[in-house]
């Protein structure tokens, strides 16, 4: 992976299930993801460990806030909203901040109204309904970056770059 500049923290405000968010955890760690964190997030949440198989909590910060009002952000970061909305910008089209963090909402359900007035940013992925949570993380993480890391430009052809992959 290429070295990105900035970081980012990835989140779920509401999150019950500990199987996704231990996936979004151990994917976050893969993709140099700065800190995890939860708000208002179920009890039984602590599992998350039984399912995230890199053992991210010895690498990476993870943040359990209550609520909205006890999350505290690094000075500078961005909070980006990941929401299907009508008025969401499409993730592909999005030009990703250089200090962020991202939160998603819950399983079966919306972020909060409250949540969603504190992002300066809203993006949502363009599928025809929503899916999984971790799944959605993924996506987003997996955006950010392609789009910051000094990937070129794609191929117009199909295929990798001329001569094999870069390095």
């Amino acid at each position: 992976m290429k070295p990105l500049r900035g970081y980012f923290g990835i989140g779920a405000e509401g999150v019950s299930k500990p199987m996704n968010l231990g996936a979004i955890m151990r994917t976050a760690h893969a993709f140099g993801a700065s800190f995890t964190f939860s708000v208002s997030a179920a009890r039984n949440i602590r599992l998350a460990y039984k399912s995230d198989t890199s053992k991210s909590f010895d690498h990476v910060p993870y943040y359990e806030w209550d609520t909205i009002s006890d999350m505290r952000l690094p000075q500078g970061c961005v909070l980006v909203g990941v929401e299907l909305t009508d008025d969401a910008v499409d993730l592909p089209a999005f030009r990703h901040p250089t200090s962020a963090a991202y939160i998603l909402g819950r399983e079966r359900g919306d972020l909060s109204e409250e949540m969603l007035s504190r992002c300066a940013h809203v993006v949502k992925i363009p599928t025809r309904f929503c899916i999984n949570l971790s799944l959605a993380a993924a996506l987003v993480m997996y955006d950010r970056v392609t789009s910051l890391g000094g990937y070129p430009s794609r191929p117009i052809m199909p295929g990798g770059p001329p001569g094999g992959s870069e390095t």
